[in-house]
C-alpha cells in the first residue's frame, strides 16, 4: 500500500483516510470539500447553508446505526432527512464534510475559490462514482474522474499542486479487484493530502467545529 504522504494509522483498511470513515455512515454517498484561507463559517455560506442554522458541534462518541454519520448523530437528524454538514479549520485549509453528497454541484467549488483562494471537492457516491475537481480563483482548473484517470499520463499535465496531492495520495491495490481497475478512494486521499488532513477524529474533537442541516 504505497501511500507516501499518510503516516501510519491515518488510512483505515481500504485505504480512506480514516477520518472521513470514523464521521461516515457504514454505506456512505458523500464529500469533502476544502478551501485555504476561509473560515468554517463562510465557507458553509458559501456553499448555500443558512447561517441561522450553524451549530457548534461536539461529536458523539459513536454513532446510533450503521445509516446515521457521526455529524447527523450530533445533530439528532434522522436518517434520509437531507443532509448534514460539518466543518472545521486545520491550519490554512477548512474543511467541510458533507454526508449525503448534497453540496456537490457545477459551482460549489468555484464559489469557495472565489477571490483568489483555492477549493478542492471530492466525492463518493453509493454507485461508486468517485471524482475530484479543483479551483483557483473562482475558475475550475481540474476535474478528475476516477474511472478515467491514468496517473502516469495524466500526472505532468495536473495543477503541480495538485499533482504533489496525487503523488501523496499514491495507489491501493486490493485482491478484490481486477488488475487496472480504479482505485475509487484515491480522491479522497488527494483532497485530503492537499489540505494537511492526516487526521482523526480524535484530533477534529480537539478543534472548534460548526455543524448544519442542509437540503
Amino acid at each position: 500500500m504505497p501511500t507516501p504522504g499518510f503516516p501510519p494509522d491515518t488510512l483505515d483498511g481500504e485505504g480512506i483516510p480514516i477520518w472521513i470513515t470514523q464521521l461516515a455512515s457504514d454505506d456512505p454517498n458523500h464529500a469533502v470539500h476544502v478551501v485555504r484561507d476561509l473560515e468554517p463559517a463562510d465557507a458553509l455560506e458559501a456553499l448555500g447553508a443558512k447561517p441561522r442554522l450553524f451549530r457548534p458541534c461536539e461529536l458523539p462518541g459513536s454513532k446510533p446505526d450503521e445509516w446515521t454519520s457521526l455529524p447527523a448523530a450530533a445533530l439528532g437528524a434522522e436518517p434520509g432527512a437531507g443532509a448534514t454538514l460539518l466543518a472545521g479549520r486545520i491550519g490554512a485549509w477548512t474543511f467541510v464534510y458533507d454526508d449525503a453528497g448534497y453540496t456537490v454541484g457545477d459551482d460549489d467549488t468555484t464559489a469557495l475559490s472565489a477571490n483568489g483562494r483555492v477549493a478542492a471537492t471530492s466525492m463518493f457516491s453509493i454507485n461508486a462514482d468517485a471524482s475530484l475537481t479543483y479551483a483557483v480563483d473562482g475558475k475550475e482548473l481540474a476535474w478528475i474522474n476516477v474511472d478515467d484517470l491514468d496517473l502516469e499520463k495524466d500526472l505532468p499535465g495536473m495543477p503541480a499542486e495538485l499533482r504533489a496531492a496525487f503523488e501523496a495520495a499514491g495507489t491501493v491495490e486490493h485482491d478484490y479487484l481486477d488488475p487496472g481497475e480504479p482505485d475509487y478512494d484515491i480522491c479522497m486521499r488527494a483532497i485530503c493530502a492537499l489540505a494537511g488532513l492526516r487526521c482523526t477524529v480524535e484530533d477534529l474533537r480537539r478543534i472548534p467545529l460548526l455543524a448544519t442541516p442542509f437540503g
